[in-house]
């Protein structure tokens, strides 16, 4: 498992119970996740220092639960980078910290290249990826289906001094844009992409990650350039192993570029503890 263990502005204090105890630099968080079955805590008292809680309904969703009034945002830091925080209507805050991994992972592939690198980020979300290529030197091709997404993207980039970098944002479903992207003989370097297990375009088109994903890389590799960099894929979908992802990037990446292929698993520690949760998988070609 791949650990993102070099973060200062979050940490993982304790978990149990279905939820983990965080803190998002100043700000102490309770959210649900359930990866956590076991039921003791290690620090007990650390739970009563939360600054708001998600509980979950027995009807389907959930809401945040306030013990302190919390800023409308606020930024955490990754290394040189700052993004915007903020708990939204799904447990989420806009980001998850254990890409920090995967942010490394691309730096250094793009510092490495010695040239310049087009990436194109689907599923983009708030940007953690286009973020750190963007930082690596990198132009980015940044698309998601959802327009606040996209502002929030905006921001993170704003908020990482990197406004003057080459980047394109874009409201639009993947799978339409790359065909578009086809027709127009577009070409990129690298590909990203963090799929969503269920989720609607910006017209309203349905996506199952089961049904959709191999199409979707099937049609991307017909994006990629001649020298491409990497291609790598992030899933959070239940019931799928990292090497599926790496399965499906062999069958479908062009049998003339050499490179090597590896899958993982992505995962956060818990602060004073041997415990780690894990968080999600992927799967990489690179050059």
């Amino acid at each position: 498992m791949d650990i993102a263990n070099n973060w200062n502005d979050y940490e993982i204090l304790d978990m149990a119970n279905g939820e983990k105890l965080e803190r998002w630099k100043d700000i102490i968080l309770i959210r649900p996740d359930p990866q956590i079955i076991w039921k003791e805590k290690t620090f007990p008292e650390l739970w009563k220092k939360a600054d708001a809680r998600y509980e979950r309904s027995a009807t389907g969703g959930g809401a945040w639960k306030y013990n302190n009034k919390l800023p409308k945002n606020w930024q955490v830091r990754y290394k040189d980078l700052e993004f915007n925080i903020k708990p939204m209507g799904f447990k989420h805050t806009g980001l998850f910290p254990e890409q920090a991994v995967n942010w490394d992972w691309m730096i250094n592939k793009i510092k490495g290249a010695n040239r310049e690198i087009k990436v194109l980020n689907l599923f983009a979300y708030t940007g953690g990826a286009t973020v750190s290529c963007l930082y690596a030197g990198a132009s980015v091709c940044h698309v998601d289906s959802s327009k606040g997404m996209v502002e929030w993207a905006k921001e993170n980039v704003t908020s990482s001094n990197l406004r003057d970098k080459k980047v394109r944002f874009l409201i639009d479903d993947v799978v339409k844009f790359v065909n578009r992207e086809i027709r127009r003989n577009n070409k990129y370097d690298a590909i990203i992409m963090d799929p969503p297990s269920y989720g609607r375009g910006a017209n309203g088109e349905v996506w199952k990650f089961e049904e959709n994903i191999f199409e979707l890389i099937k049609l991307c590799t017909n994006v990629l350039s001649d020298k491409p960099l990497f291609f790598l894929i992030n899933s959070y979908t239940t019931g799928i192993s990292s090497r599926v992802l790496e399965n499906m990037l062999r069958v479908c990446m062009p049998k003339n570029v050499k490179g090597k292929f590896s899958n993982g698993e992505v995962g956060l520690p818990m602060t004073n503890s041997e415990l780690v949760l894990p968080c999600g998988i992927y799967g990489r070609w690179e050059s």
